[in-house]
């Protein structure tokens, strides 16, 4: 089994990398928020892999990660979670890195308006994460949620203040896509800043 590839990237995509190990070229599917921040080809970078077999026979697919936090809530997704292959627990990872830590406080608080809002699950999708995974956190068996991943929304905003900033947003009008790109902006823009709700509105109406 692949634990971890260290090599230079031959070439990346929107969700794929090459890497290159010891002249080998290896595949690795990888989230979007990862293919944005690999490093250009030529350069050195290591994965933590997790290996997923397709049923019936087929072949292996390679799935990597930055950190072995990641890694490990990627299989927290894909292990617990109902009806969730490997695949989906990629998507369902680069939805919940935005904020790990938030993500956690909002499966422990049930909070499925904050992992509707801020991290785009639908609500069908949150009900069912809080159902499987809230046992797990709790306990610590998830883990890797309560300490890393991308910086938290809005520089350290609550995953409640993001989400309120959102419904906020969409009720005076605009489009839950535009919202979420000011919300964005407001994030990489503001590194460090505890804002609220009302701060976070303020910031992202400047840019809509």
């Amino acid at each position: 089994m692949i634990a971890s590839l260290r090599g230079a990237v031959l070439s990346k995509a929107a969700e794929r990398l090459v890497l290159e190990v010891s002249g080998v070229g290896y595949e690795v599917a990888v989230t979007a928020a990862t293919a944005a921040v690999a490093p250009e080809p030529g350069s050195p970078l290591t994965l933590h892999i997790a290996e997923s077999v397709a049923m019936y026979g087929g072949g292996v697919t390679l799935y990597g990660f930055l950190t072995p936090a990641e890694k490990e809530m990627f299989l927290t997704f894909r292990d617990l979670v109902p009806n969730t292959g490997a695949k989906k627990a990629l998507e369902h990872l680069d939805k919940a890195s935005k904020s790990l830590p938030d993500f956690r406080r909002a499966i422990l608080e049930k909070d499925a308006p904050a992992l509707c809002g801020v991290f785009g699950f639908t609500r069908k999708t949150a009900d069912r994460l809080i159902a499987a995974l809230k046992d797990a956190v709790a306990s610590g068996a998830a883990g890797a949620v309560a300490g890393a991943g991308r910086p938290a929304a809005a520089g350290g905003a609550s995953a409640t203040a993001m989400a309120r900033a959102l419904s906020a947003l969409a009720s005076l009008g605009y489009k839950n896509a535009e919202a979420r790109a000011a919300l964005t902006a407001v994030t990489d823009e503001n590194p460090g800043a505890a804002l609220d709700a009302e701060g976070i509105i303020r910031l992202a109406l400047k840019r809509l």
